[in-house]
């Protein structure tokens, strides 16, 4: 398992280094700049400002200047939209918010959607099973940026028993439509997984032989069936993770909470190189992490991948 481990790693560096070039280089080949608008600055200040940030030097300087100050200082740089700040502090501002309902979104469409799945595979062809299928399909047809405004109508301006936006500290009445948008369309997707792994694994020859022996259903189901159901589960909950980190974009929007979704699309619409550069190598460096996570827990669950 140590030698899986380590070779996980060794693949997870470059495809970083990767990430981070690939990202510098097309943000900075785009027409237009951070600084430039429709009234355009005189020639000597632009270029005055563009030394100030390093602009003006070659595009393999700048990226090894970039890249230097995140490896060895972990350091994004200033940004060029908001005075006085840098971003780390644009990150450390947003990203634990945007986290917080991210990460109860993945448990919620996670626990959710594994319970459909096995009660469905379990009781199959009843009323449980269709139920569990037609909620699947429903949540799969309403992504989060269609959800959100749904549940403020409903339940804001209709209902009145939630507020419409706002973060409060991460108080519970604020959590829960974010919560709901995030997860709904995931769920749906992890229900179907589980529910078509549950029923190959409970056709199989050694599920078959734990019920000739006369081994009580429940325990055919949790000790014997449960862990191979899981492997296709588990290899798409990492991924899954990160979408809905990704997804928090909108949410952010239409809920007005305060996460990184908002910088993240604020940076992308005033060009703001460093903002926009560090959400994306964030994100880049949570894909590779969860995905690094998600193989380990594979090869776990299944020893025939560490060889």
């Amino acid at each position: 398992m140590l030698g899986y481990t380590l070779r996980r790693l060794f693949a997870a560096v470059p495809t970083m280094i990767l990430l981070i070039a690939a990202s510098f280089v097309l943000i900075h080949v785009a027409p237009g700049g951070p600084f430039t608008s429709e009234r355009p600055l005189p020639p000597q200040v632009l270029a005055n400002i563009e030394a100030r940030y390093g602009l003006d030097q070659p595009m393999w300087k700048q990226f090894w200047d970039y890249l230097s100050n995140i490896v060895f200082h972990f350091d994004f740089g200033p940004s060029f939209k908001f005075k006085d700040r840098d971003v780390n502090d644009i990150i450390a501002q947003g990203f634990p918010i945007s986290l917080t309902y991210g990460f109860l979104s993945f448990l919620v469409a996670s626990a959710i959607g594994i319970s459909l799945g096995i009660a469905a595979a379990i009781r199959h062809n009843t009323w449980i099973d269709y139920f569990a299928v037609s909620l699947g399909i429903a949540a799969q047809a309403l992504p989060n940026f269609i959800m959100g405004p749904i549940l403020i109508l409903i339940f804001t301006l209709q209902l009145g028993w939630l507020p419409g936006g706002g973060w409060n500290g991460g108080a519970w009445p604020y959590l829960i439509m974010p919560v709901i948008a995030l997860s709904t369309s995931y769920m749906g997707s992890i229900a179907r997984i589980t529910r078509s792994s549950m029923l190959e694994v409970l056709n199989s020859n050694y599920i078959r032989t734990a019920r000739a022996k006369g081994i009580a259903e429940r325990h055919v189901i949790w000790k014997h069936a449960l862990k191979p159901t899981l492997l296709p589960v588990i290899s798409y909950l990492g991924p899954v993770f990160v979408y809905v980190l990704t997804g928090s974009v909108f949410v952010d929007i239409y809920f007005s909470t305060g996460g990184l979704g908002q910088a993240y699309v604020g940076s992308a619409l005033s060009r703001d190189y460093s903002v926009l550069l560090g959400v994306t190598i964030l994100y880049g460096g949570l894909t590779i992490v969860v995905n690094l996570i998600t193989d380990l827990a594979y090869a776990w669950f299944d020893p025939k991948i560490r060889y």
